[in-house]
């Protein structure tokens, strides 16, 4: 794939971050990059060379930025910033993270104004087309000065010193894996390993893989949503599109839109149109557009910002090579990416959470109208009742990891760096979200066949009697209690895998999840 610097679209970063086949995507940088890369690279060699101070090129860094550095002390000052700032902490970044990371900080440095040489881009391409996964331990960046602990980590690694993981999860040593795949060691240049460790690529990087991680979950969400409705026979007046197009929220007249698709053709719907003494259904099946649609835009609206993020330049100090200058600023505080990490956060929380609410409903048989927690012999058999309280305890945790993380800042760096943006761990947190979700749905599509079971010989939508089917495959209908987790597991494997999201993605001529700008 061409790498075009300030180009990069959702879809290439989509495939970036998956590969080919669970392959590694190779990269190449657009030849056209290549001028202006030159041309900032040469006036960070003129400053190095010159006796102004320059931030980064020839002083100190943070607190440091007034001690000058000699001449003769350039290179090693860079080697030391790096070697300084690989401090993190934790379990190691997922290798789709990290491939993520070399490629936006590749594409970053590409736009031609942080001062590096071509090599420097040409040595983080050839470590992601090798297959080569530094290790970067996912704690200890707070998202400004950038994501300075995790892309030093990741630069030590191309320097030959820090560890590449292997696929086993055990670390190689650098020297050995870039020497057993022919790559040359990373010699650093002025202001070089500051442009490599200044810049937002690993939150970045972690919201990017939360949004992709997260789409077979939302569409699953949608598919589990409708089957629930059919389950309890819930009404789809609440999804007649004069209702939505009189609100005008997009995502709210989207989710609607998918409901109707989902649900076109059932007749269990159809056996009850007339007749039930029901006035309204429950909010958990009735405001489902407007709960998931008002999610939907918040997790449209981070994929733009991300998509902006990912095709920034976000180091300091920035190069101008039209004029010669560098100037210092801001652009490595993550603010931007902390703020769509806390909204897919609450998103995400929230699919979790009014899918927890429909688990209850389903198991409450004067709502559902259906056999107290969905089992025939209720009493003697427990059914879906502690399922349910496993759907509970996940939705209750997801509700503090949702607290908004970019509202916390301690000051680093002796009161110099007095502000930061926690987007590192805003976006991090995102993955035990998701998980969480995923579990919550897998119980769901559990309890929503169950009812729908209970219906028979009614058919569902074609659609989702797909759904049933593939879950039958795998786990029979609850007759008498089992062991639940066993089921539990494998119907949120089709939850997260995709399965479901395939019989969603098959409706004909249906708006796409995310819309980017």
């Amino acid at each position: 794939m061409l790498l075009r610097p300030g180009e990069l679209t959702l879809e290439e970063l989509q495939a970036i971050h998956a590969g080919p086949d669970d392959r590694v995507m190779p990269l190449l940088l657009d030849p056209q990059a290549l001028p202006g890369i030159r041309a900032s690279a040469a006036v960070v060699q003129a400053a190095a060379a010159g006796d102004a101070p320059v931030y980064g090129v020839n002083t100190g860094f943070g607190k440091l930025a007034s001690t000058r550095i000699s001449s003769e002390d350039l290179a090693t000052l860079q080697w030391n910033l790096i070697r300084s700032h690989s401090v993190g902490v934790g379990a190691p970044l997922a290798p789709a993270v990290v491939r993520l990371m070399l490629a936006l900080k590749a594409a970053s440095l590409g736009r031609g104004h942080s001062g590096v040489r071509p090599v420097v881009i040409d040595s983080l391409l050839a470590v992601h087309n090798a297959g080569l996964v530094p290790f970067v331990p996912s704690q200890g960046s707070v998202g400004a000065s950038g994501d300075l602990a995790p892309l030093s980590h990741m630069t030590l690694a191309l320097m030959g010193e820090g560890f590449f993981l292997r696929a086993d999860g055990s670390r190689e040593p650098a020297a050995a894996a870039l020497a057993r795949c022919r790559i040359a060691p990373l010699q650093l240049a002025a202001k070089e390993g500051l442009a490599l460790i200044n810049g937002t690529q690993t939150s970045t990087a972690l919201a990017l893989h939360a949004l992709f991680a997260f789409e077979p979950v939302l569409e699953s969400a949608l598919v589990v949503g409708a089957l629930t409705v059919d389950a309890a026979r819930g009404s789809d007046g609440p999804f007649d599109p004069r209702i939505h197009a009189l609100r005008g929220q997009p995502g709210q007249i989207d989710v609607a839109q998918y409901y109707r698709a989902l649900l076109a053709g059932s007749a269990i719907r159809a056996s009850h149109a007339e007749g039930d003494d029901r006035v309204q259904d429950p909010y958990c099946l009735r405001c489902q557009p407007q709960v998931v649609g008002a999610c939907l835009d918040q997790l449209r609206h981070a994929a733009k910002v991300l998509l902006i993020e990912a095709n920034a330049v976000t180091d300091n100090p920035l190069v101008f090579a039209e004029d010669g200058a560098m100037v210092s600023g801001g652009n490595f505080h993550a603010e931007p990416v902390a703020l769509a990490a806390d909204a897919m956060a609450n998103a995400i929380a929230e699919v979790g959470a009014i899918a927890e609410r429909r688990i209850a409903m389903l198991i409450d048989s004067s709502v559902s109208r259906l056999p107290p927690f969905l089992t025939p012999n209720a009493g003697l058999n427990s059914g879906f009742m502690i399922a349910h309280v496993t759907a509970a305890s996940l939705a209750s945790e997801n509700k503090s990891l949702a607290h908004p993380a970019s509202v916390d800042s301690l000051p680093t760096s002796a009161n110099q760096e007095d502000h930061v943006s926690m987007a590192t761990f805003a976006a991090r947190r995102l993955q035990p979200m998701i998980d969480n979700v995923g579990h919550i749905l897998g119980i769901e599509l559990l309890a929503a066949a169950q009812g729908v079971d209970f219906l028979r010989p009614l058919q569902s939508s074609p659609a989702l009697e797909q759904v049933h089917a593939l879950l039958r495959a795998q786990c029979p209908t609850m007759m008498q209690d089992r062991y639940l987790a066993p089921d539990i597991e494998a119907a949120t494997a089709l939850v997260r895998g995709g399965a479901l999201g395939a019989v969603f993605r098959n409706l004909p001529d249906l708006p796409a999840l995310w819309v980017p700008a």
